[in-house]
Protein backbone atom coordinates (compact mmCIF):
# COMPACT_ATOMS: atom_id res chain seq x y z
CA UNK A 1 0.00 0.00 0.00
CA UNK A 2 1.07 3.53 -0.72
CA UNK A 3 -0.06 6.86 0.66
CA UNK A 4 -2.97 7.24 -1.73
CA UNK A 5 -6.60 8.12 -1.19
CA UNK A 6 -9.69 6.25 -2.45
CA UNK A 7 -9.30 7.85 -5.87
CA UNK A 8 -5.67 6.76 -6.20
CA UNK A 9 -4.23 10.23 -5.62
CA UNK A 10 -1.11 10.70 -3.52
CA UNK A 11 -2.22 12.37 -0.29
CA UNK A 12 0.83 14.59 0.26
CA UNK A 13 4.53 14.91 -0.42
CA UNK A 14 5.13 14.66 3.37
CA UNK A 15 6.60 11.30 4.45
CA UNK A 16 4.55 10.90 7.63
CA UNK A 17 1.31 11.83 5.89
CA UNK A 18 1.98 9.28 3.15
CA UNK A 19 2.99 6.66 5.70
CA UNK A 20 -0.09 7.19 7.85
CA UNK A 21 -2.29 6.88 4.79
CA UNK A 22 -0.48 3.73 3.68
CA UNK A 23 -1.02 2.11 7.07
CA UNK A 24 -4.66 3.26 7.11
CA UNK A 25 -5.09 1.61 3.70
CA UNK A 26 -3.56 -1.59 5.06
CA UNK A 27 -5.94 -1.46 8.03
CA UNK A 28 -8.92 -1.09 5.69
CA UNK A 29 -7.89 -4.10 3.59
CA UNK A 30 -7.29 -6.20 6.69
CA UNK A 31 -10.70 -5.23 8.06
CA UNK A 32 -12.35 -6.34 4.82
CA UNK A 33 -10.69 -9.72 5.36
CA UNK A 34 -11.86 -9.90 8.98
CA UNK A 35 -8.41 -9.12 10.37
CA UNK A 36 -6.59 -6.21 11.96
CA UNK A 37 -3.08 -4.92 12.46
CA UNK A 38 -2.92 -7.15 15.55
CA UNK A 39 -2.92 -10.12 13.15
CA UNK A 40 0.14 -8.88 11.24
CA UNK A 41 3.19 -11.11 11.59
CA UNK A 42 5.49 -9.50 8.99
CA UNK A 43 5.83 -5.96 7.67
CA UNK A 44 7.80 -4.82 4.65
CA UNK A 45 8.48 -1.10 4.39
CA UNK A 46 10.01 0.35 1.25
CA UNK A 47 11.33 3.91 1.35
CA UNK A 48 13.32 6.09 -1.00
CA UNK A 49 15.62 7.60 1.66
CA UNK A 50 16.30 5.57 4.81
CA UNK A 51 18.74 8.12 6.23
CA UNK A 52 16.19 10.93 6.04
CA UNK A 53 13.14 8.94 7.11
CA UNK A 54 14.23 6.24 9.58
CA UNK A 55 12.91 8.19 12.58
CA UNK A 56 9.57 8.59 10.77
CA UNK A 57 9.43 4.84 10.07
CA UNK A 58 9.91 4.19 13.79
CA UNK A 59 7.14 6.70 14.58
CA UNK A 60 4.75 4.95 12.18
CA UNK A 61 5.64 1.56 13.61
CA UNK A 62 4.84 2.78 17.12
CA UNK A 63 1.58 4.44 15.99
CA UNK A 64 0.15 1.51 14.06
CA UNK A 65 1.70 -1.63 15.55
CA UNK A 66 2.03 -2.86 19.09
CA UNK A 67 4.39 -4.99 21.10
CA UNK A 68 5.43 -7.60 20.50
CA UNK A 69 6.11 -6.00 17.14
CA UNK A 70 5.85 -8.18 14.06
CA UNK A 71 8.99 -9.03 12.15
CA UNK A 72 9.84 -6.27 9.74
CA UNK A 73 12.09 -5.44 6.84
CA UNK A 74 13.04 -1.90 5.89
CA UNK A 75 14.43 -1.45 2.41
CA UNK A 76 15.68 1.61 0.60
CA UNK A 77 14.74 1.57 -3.06
CA UNK A 78 15.77 3.91 -5.86
CA UNK A 79 12.14 4.64 -6.72
CA UNK A 80 8.60 3.46 -6.16
CA UNK A 81 5.75 3.00 -8.65
CA UNK A 82 4.98 6.74 -8.72
CA UNK A 83 7.73 9.35 -8.54
CA UNK A 84 6.08 11.28 -5.69
CA UNK A 85 5.71 8.22 -3.46
CA UNK A 86 8.18 8.06 -0.58
CA UNK A 87 6.91 4.93 1.20
CA UNK A 88 5.10 1.70 0.47
CA UNK A 89 3.98 -0.82 3.07
CA UNK A 90 3.17 -4.51 2.72
CA UNK A 91 2.08 -6.89 5.43
CA UNK A 92 1.48 -10.56 6.00
CA UNK A 93 -1.27 -11.37 8.48
CA UNK A 94 -2.51 -14.62 9.98
CA UNK A 95 -6.22 -15.36 9.90
CA UNK A 96 -7.44 -16.21 13.36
Amino acid sequence: MAGIDERGRTVSDDFLTQGRQAFANVERVLAEAGASLADVVKVGIFVTDVAADLAHVITLREEFLSEPYPADTLLEVSSLAQPEWRIEVEVTALAR
